[in-house]
């Protein structure tokens, strides 16, 4: 088979004119009959000639088969700038198109040929429009960006079984060394692989011709074509990567070909799906994915994870036609829209990266019968004035045979409620006694043994009656030129639910055929149309129903209506055209429409292009003056007329130009903004009437006010100027004109402007007085106002001379400046300001206020205690002050007075804190302090409001309330000094430490507190000592308390040894004597049933042998250890914690075919935990509880 992959050069057609022909490899074949396949990709185009004679164009992706039939080499196209080189892969030639060398020449190619007119597609093998085309894509090793080199292009394949191309080596005549090398290389090992090694001297060369028929050629075509999918229609194209050279590809593309087909094997590795929940028109489908367990193939090293199915479905057996009904990656589907009652077949295809299985095996099923389907509506047999006769059809019965019929209808009452009319396995029913011209409402059901159908569509049918009357005569309702449309009455008598039809029919004398049908119909109403314009019709109607005709009515006359008429020709001028008004004149139109013109209408619009046309005139005169004209404008007319047959057309539009004039007088000119003192800006506007031409300059004048010679002060197209060089407090005035092609329009009216006045000169510096520490006055004189009144003055006044603030704004000449501070330099300047501003300020003066008292003690408030801690400082007969240094005012302070509520002051130096001694405790004080300097006392400051504390408690009593060899639990609390309930008393407690000194254990408002880590068996002294607000009470005697003995360590676990049937060895560790106090062990045991443990031995050894053992009888064991103090009295025991408790299981002795057993289960129940392997365990556990309390914090709190 032969591969034809194009290269991404560029966007050209595969087929061209500029292309040389090459031979092409085919893929099998005699003489006579031979196929090729030719891959087209994605972008590509593949021109062929049919057998008919006509050009196809296949766009790619598709891979087309073609055929020889006449033995005949077809030709192959190369682009320009490749050469054709020929390379064989297991028994199957490749024609690969490579790029050629910069030097090579390709002179031997055969001549361009545009078409390949051997080439006949098989219709049986071409791809159908409405499927995905496929074609085999090129892999190689990596993927698109990485097989990229830009001297190389993937080159055109096919494939074949003839020798080699002449042109095999052209192309690489000219490489490099290394090129050639490398090439020569790859074209070894592609021969090595063709020919094996055994018979690779000895095999022949493959022949070109074999004598293979056409029906084997293409069983095998088809089978290749279903080892890579391509009878499934579903592999989607891939995009080409770039390879470096052409006997890489044919390695790559292999791996890629094996790699496809155990994919492809994976996904036809399937299992017959499962049906469920049978329903009448639905099923429940599951299957499982591909898997390679179930044919045997692992060849896939990563399986794909998600799979893509199709279920296909059929109705007409296993090989009839399938369609598919889902398609997804879910591996169950509800089928729906089932037939009930039908055997249906269903299989499944897998799917991965477009590439498709072989279906799986078909799982038949039938579905459930239901109720039969709605019948059609019943039909209409027979009728006369009191009978209906009705017929019906029976539908689908689902599975199960209808037995009934139930037919209702709703007696004629038409309000949409039906009852039963008839019920029976008969299809025809003769409804009677029913009224005549009656209408009835039908509906029809089938029933089965599973249920009753839904009802059929309602049918309307009605009983005979008889024949209409004669109706009255029609009469019209509007008229037109070529329609007029009548209505008529139903004939009198007639019931209003009657179905009654009805004929109109018309009269043209003209024509002279007397009456014809124009309309028949139910409607009372007709329009007649296609008739002739202003001519006389006469009409006349019948009634009918389904018993017979009426009398025809009696005949009346209308006419239609006139048309409209022409439009008139087109206006000329009549004589000379004025700048505001010209006379026109029309004639009258061609077409009057069938009768006279009653008026014309004359429209105007402006401008040669404007859209907005005014009546101008109307009337019956075909002349008419149009004036109130603008010189130099355009104007459009058009003319129309009315007659009966209404408005005609516009005529054709007259274009008509006034003559120019000179512009009209302007308005006079405005001041932008306010008109200042120096200069004033003017601004105007175009004159209203610019005399049908464009303004080209304006000419502006100006004169005083009390002088009439103007002068001119501006010329030119601006609409606006400023006028500088004016005084301030003048008046004058202002004229204005414009001028256009046409020349000079008159003068604009006077326009007034008065100048604004100047802002006033400087102001001399002001003269300041002083008149106490805190006050001051500043006096000015007015300055010039440069011709407006000075209206305020504003004084600056600040400490520093760049950075002065407004203190006063009014039209006084004097201010007095108070709330200043005493020895201060102050800087002042005074500003006028009139109607036009403001003036410049005048120079700054400077004085100084004379010097006062100190100023208030700002910031009096409690002492420091990093102030107090190395002074002879209580609380409860102290208080401690302290504040900041007020402003001296000029004289340095010499001293502070203090007032605390006594009548005599306390008089302290420059300092700033003190502490105030000898009083009472628990008491509130008022203090205030105030500075002292040359000149007197200052004010006081604010009043500071303290309170002596109480004095400090007593220390409590202490007791040691529990003892143990490490620790003393210490209380106390009883015995304490009376406090104040408010009062927070906190707690000291200390113990002697062993230099003598006592170090601090607890601080706190707690009565009680337990002092660890302490030795056994040692006397320890303790103080404590209370506090409260007023400071720290003394501390307490020394209290000695003394800790217990300690108890000896718990022991491991004993070990148990078997000695026979009635005998155990117990042993235990041993521990080191206690400060000198031996230790003694004691052993207890429990035997069977008993619910207490009894001392079997007590001694210093750390073994035990038990004797005595019940057989078949469990016995427990534990150990503690005893510590024998020595003590004045006499020795003590003090007993240690048991041990864990071990149990031993006595047995008889059986024969030696059981020992082991019995040995095993012995060794079994005493085989317990070591030290280390409950450490890991203990660890084991700490992790996975850590674990789980840090997941419940960061789900439950974090989150």
């Amino acid at each position: 088979m032969a591969e034809h992959t194009p290269p991404p050069l560029d966007s050209s057609p595969l087929l061209g004119t500029d292309m040389p022909l090459l031979p092409v490899p085919l893929v099998g074949g005699d003489g006579t009959q031979q196929v090729i396949l030719v891959q087209v990709n994605p972008g590509e185009a593949l021109t062929i000639r049919r057998e008919d004679g006509q050009i196809q164009c296949i766009a790619g992706p598709a891979q087309v088969p073609m055929m020889s039939p006449n033995g005949s080499v077809p030709p192959i196209f190369v682009p320009p700038g490749y050469f054709q080189q020929v390379i064989e892969d297991n028994g199957v030639r490749r024609v690969l198109v490579i790029p050629q060398a910069p030097e090579f020449h390709p002179s031997n190619h055969p001549s361009v040929h545009p078409t390949l007119p051997g080439f006949i597609p098989l219709p049986s093998m071409l791809p159908a429009p409405h499927q995905r085309p496929v074609y085999s894509p090129v892999t190689g090793a990596t993927d698109l960006a990485s097989q990229y080199i830009p001297q190389y292009h993937v080159p055109y394949t096919y494939g074949d079984q003839e020798s080699h191309s002449p042109h095999a080596r052209s192309g690489f005549a000219h490489r490099d060394e290394r090129t050639s090398k490398t090439y020569e290389r790859l074209q070894k090992k592609l021969k090595d692989r063709q020919v094996g090694p055994k018979d690779k001297m000895n095999s022949p060369p493959p022949s070109p011709h074999k004598s293979t028929s056409l029906s084997d050629m293409q069983n095998e075509l088809e089978k290749s074509q279903n080892s890579v999918g391509l009878t499934t229609g579903q592999v989607k194209p891939k995009q080409v990567g770039k390879v470096k050279g052409s006997p890489r590809i044919d390695a790559e593309t292999q791996e890629k070909n094996e790699e496809t087909k155990a994919l492809q094997a994976l996904l036809s590795s399937v299992n017959k799906p499962v049906v469920s929940d049978i329903q009448a028109r639905s099923v429940l489908l599951t299957w499982s994915p591909p898997s390679s367990e179930i044919n045997g193939n692992s060849d896939i090293s990563k399986p794909p994870k998600s799979y893509c199915y199709e279920v296909l479905l059929s109705s007409s057996g296993k090989d009839g036609r399938f369609k598919t009904v889902y398609s997804g990656e879910e591996t169950s589907v509800t089928v729906n829209d089932l037939r009930p009652a039908t055997d249906y077949h269903l299989k499944f295809v897998a799917e991965y990266n477009s590439l498709q299985g072989t279906p799986s095996e078909a799982v038949s099923f039938t579905t459930a019968s239901c109720e039969p389907d709605s019948p059609f509506p019943p039909k209409l047999l027979n009728r006369t004035k009191n009978t209906i006769t009705l017929q019906w059809k029976p539908p689908c019965d689902n599975g199960s045979k209808i037995h009934s019929y139930l037919l209702e209808w709703d007696e004629g009452k038409g309000n949409g409620e039906f009852c039963q009319c008839f019920c029976g396995s008969q299809k025809q029913y003769k409804v009677t006694k029913l009224a005549p011209a009656t209408e009835y409402t039908f509906r029809l059901a089938a029933k089965n043994d599973m249920g009753l159908s839904g009802f059929s569509e309602e049918v309307l049918y009605c009983t005979s009656g008889s024949a209409p009357s004669t109706p009255a005569s029609p009469e019209l309702i509007k008229a037109g030129v070529t329609w007029l449309s009548l209505q008529w009455s139903k004939p009198s008598g007639t019931p209003s639910d009657e179905g009654v039809s009805y004929v109109l029919e018309m009269e043209d004398e003209i024509s002279g055929y007397g009456f014809k049908p124009k309309y028949d119909g139910d409607d009372l109403t007709s329009t007649v149309k296609n008739l002739r314009r202003s001519t006389k019709y006469k009409f006349r109607v019948i009634a009918y129903n389904s018993e017979g005709k009426s009398n025809p009515s009696d005949a009346v006359e209308f006419s239609t209506s006139p048309d409209k008429p022409g439009p008139p020709c087109k206006p000329v001028v009549k004589g000379k055209v004025h700048a505001q008004n010209f006379k026109i004149t029309w004639d009258p139109p061609k077409d009057n429409g069938g009768t006279a013109v009653s008026k014309y209408v004359v429209e105007m619009a402006y401008g040669s292009n404007g859209n907005k046309w005014d009546m101008v005139y109307s009337g019956i005169v075909r002349e008419h003056t149009c004036d109130h004209l603008q010189p130099g404008c355009s104007y459009r007319i058009r003319v129309y007329c009315i007659s009966d047959g209404g408005q005609s057309p516009a005529s054709d539009v007259l274009l008509v130009q006034t003559p120019f004039v000179p512009p009209g007088p302007c308005l006079p000119p405005r001041t932008v903004g306010k008109a200042r003192a120096r200069d004033v800006q003017l601004r105007w506007a175009y004159p209203q009437v610019d005399g049908g031409s464009d303004i080209t300059c304006f000419s502006l004048e100006m004169s005083p006010a009390e002088l009439d010679e103007p002068r001119e002060v501006h010329f030119g197209s601006e609409l606006d100027c400023t006028i500088s060089g004016l005084l301030p407090g003048k008046t004058y005035w202002f004229i204005l004109r414009a001028a256009n092609k046409a020349g000079y329009g008159p003068y604009s009216e006077k326009c007034e402007i008065t100048t604004a006045p100047g802002p006033p000169d400087q102001c001399k510096p002001p003269i300041v007085v002083c008149r106490s520490a805190t006050c001051t006055i500043a006096n000015w004189e007015m300055p010039y106002g440069n011709g407006a009144e000075v209206t305020e003055y504003r004084l600056e006044w600040g400490r520093v001379e760049g950075c002065m603030q407004i203190c006063y704004c009014g039209p006084g000449f004097s201010y007095e400046v108070k709330g200043l501070l005493p020895a201060t330099t102050y800087f002042c300047r005074v500003q006028a300001v009139n109607i036009a501003g403001a003036g410049p300020f005048s120079d700054a003066v400077m004085c100084t206020t004379p010097a006062s008292v100190p100023a208030a003690v700002s910031c009096l408030r409690p002492a420091d205690k990093d102030k107090l801690d190395s002074l002879d400082y209580c609380p409860s007969t102290c208080l401690a002050i302290q504040w900041d240094k007020p402003d001296h005012h000029g004289s340095e302070i010499i001293g502070y007075s203090i007032d605390y509520g006594d009548k005599q002051l306390i008089t302290v130096e420059r300092i700033k804190w003190y502490i105030i001694r000898n009083l009472q405790p628990d008491t509130t004080f008022r203090i205030r302090v105030q500075a002292l300097n040359s000149i007197g006392a200052g004010p006081f400051s604010h009043t500071l409001k303290m309170k002596t504390k109480p004095l400090p408690p007593d220390p409590p009593r202490l007791e040691c309330t529990v003892f143990s060899h490490q620790t003393l639990k210490l209380k106390w609390g009883e015995g304490a000094a009376k406090t104040v309930a408010s009062d927070t008393i906190q707690y000291h407690l200390q113990m002697e430490h062993t230099n003598g000194r006592f170090v601090p254990l607890y601080r706190g408002p707690s009565h009680t507190y337990k002092v660890q880590r302490l030795s056994e068996s040692t006397s320890y002294r303790f103080r404590i000592q209370a506090c409260n607000e007023a400071g720290e009470g003394p501390f307490s005697d020394v209290y000695i308390f003394t800790t217990l003995r300690s108890p000896p360590t718990p022991l491991k676990v004993p070990v148990i040894k078997r000695l026979d049937d009635h005998a155990c060895e117990i042993t235990w560790e041993s521990l080191q004597p206690m400060k000198g106090d031996p230790i003694i062990y004691s052993v207890q045991a429990m035997t069977g049933k008993d619910l207490e443990f009894k001392q079997v031995y007590k001694g210093p050894s750390s073994s035990f042998r038990m004797s005595g053992l019940q057989l078949n009888c469990e016995h427990r064991f534990r150990v503690c250890a005893i510590r024998l103090c020595q003590d004045s009295g006499g020795p003590q025991e003090l007993i240690g914690p048991y041990s864990a408790t071990v149990t031993f299981f006595s047995q008889r002795t059986e024969p030696p075919a059981s020992i082991n057993k019995e040995t095993a289960e012995a060794t079994r129940s005493q085989r317990t935990l070591s030290d280390e392997q409950c450490a890991a365990v203990i660890l084991v556990l700490f992790a996975v509880f850590s674990i789980l309390i840090a997941f419940i914090i960061q789900y439950f709190v974090i989150k």
